[in-house]
């Protein structure tokens, strides 16, 4: 699996959604911390002589719960206002407690989260909730006469500093696991980007190399036709004068070889469109359609069950065309012996009116080959050499099927 390097990853700003969201969170949550703070006053909460007049306590609402309008896009900046304007409403003793105390809660978490800057992001956390402490350390100390008992002022040390301590604890760990999340899924879409760019350089290795593979068995055939027909003019020229039938005949082959000998260079041609260095492998010499029995037998003796039936009248086919047949079959019994798990192998050979139809069924678990499909890039680039078609898939019936159909001339000679 590619590495990945993410010591410089910084978690990319807020999308323009995202940063609309906030600023409607932002005045909800604003909007209910202000009602709940009229329902306090209401109920007589926030009301001693010395509490704030109405008008500071709505600013200190504001002053805490505004700020989220920006939690995402300024984390830094949000979490040090929230958490100072907290600390001065409490000072004050006019500060809405039930909402206000889930913002403080919010602002952490989102520095968490989002800051940018980790070191940064950590530090003004520890130093917001060390703040916080502080201030109830302090209350506590100047206080602690006035709450009670040794009872009473155990259970209010625990709820403010073993609960509160837990509060911000889960705030901070929780903004922290969200930033892994992100920088995790960040990781895995680089992996799987990398991995996709290798395929597709491993699947185009595979084309070229194939391509060149293919073109050096085409310079065997035209290199073989050339050389016949060399022959024939050859013969042709010593007969001219004693023996004119002969000559007709010689000068009749030339012209065929040379059709021939065009066709197939107009393929190689197009097959080397791209080349490349690699040699050939897995060669069969004088590879052709009339040895696919080879194949099937070979697929015998590995352990499958083989039908093996040639349908119509067997034509000379271009030597180019009878190999790549053969390597057709070749390829598609390979995969069925490596990938399918199979216990039955059906190949067929159909001539049609001027079609050449390969047709290679197995009953094993009907997918594609495992290793990447590159057996299946040199079916398509032969077939398309010789302008053809390639149905490869599941089949209906179970197991899968590999289908080539390939146009020839009748009547031209191998």
């Amino acid at each position: 699996m590619p590495s990945v390097n993410l010591d410089d990853w910084v978690r990319p700003g807020p999308t323009a959604a995202q940063r609309r969201t906030d600023v409607w969170i932002g005045l909800t949550v604003s909007a209910v911390a202000l009602v709940n703070l009229f329902l306090a006053r209401h109920v007589g909460m926030l009301a001693s002589a010395e509490s704030a007049s109405l008008p500071e306590q709505i600013c200190w609402v504001l002053a805490i719960t505004l700020p989220l309008t920006l939690r995402r896009a300024y984390p830094d900046v949000v979490a040090v206002v929230i958490g100072a304007a907290f600390i001065g409403g409490q000072a004050r003793g006019s500060q809405e407690q039930q909402v206000t105390i889930g913002v403080l809660f919010a602002a952490i978490y989102a520095l968490g989260a989002w800051g940018r800057d980790r070191d940064r992001a950590r530090v003004l956390r520890l130093g917001i909730i060390g703040a916080i402490f502080a201030w109830l350390a302090v209350v506590f100390i100047f206080f602690a006469g006035e709450i009670g008992g040794p009872a009473e002022r155990a259970s209010v040390a625990f709820n403010w500093f073993v609960v509160n301590a837990a509060f911000f604890a889960f705030g901070y760990l929780m903004g922290d696991a969200a930033w892994q999340h992100v920088r995790s899924t960040h990781a895995l879409e680089e992996q799987a980007a990398q991995l996709r760019a290798t395929q597709e350089v491993a699947a185009e290795q595979a084309v070229l190399g194939e391509r060149v593979r293919i073109a050096r068995e085409l310079h065997d055939v035209v290199a073989h036709h050339v050389s016949v027909m060399g022959i024939q003019a050859s013969a042709c020229r010593r007969a001219l004068d004693k023996d004119p039938a002969r000559a007709r005949t010689a000068l009749t082959a030339v012209e065929e070889g040379a059709r021939t000998a065009v066709d197939e260079l107009r393929r190689m041609l197009g097959a080397l469109r791209a080349t490349s260095a690699g040699a050939p492998e897995n060669v069969v010499p004088n590879a052709g359609i009339d040895r696919l029995g080879e194949i099937t037998d070979r697929a015998r003796e590995a352990g499958l069950t083989v039908r093996y039936a040639v349908y119509g009248d067997p034509v000379p086919l271009p030597e180019s065309l009878s190999q790549a047949a053969y390597r057709i079959v070749q390829e598609a019994v390979t995969n069925t012996l490596k990938h399918a798990h199979a216990r039955v192998l059906d190949v067929r050979v159909r001539y049609l009116s001027g079609e050449l139809e390969l047709d290679v069924t197995d009953d094993g678990r009907g997918g594609p080959p495992s290793a990447g499909g590159m057996g299946l890039v040199g079916m398509r680039e032969r077939v398309a050499v010789h302008d053809g078609a390639l149905e490869n898939g599941p089949h209906p019936d179970g197991g899968y099927r590999v289908r080539a159909r390939f146009p020839y001339q009748a009547g031209v000679a191998r």
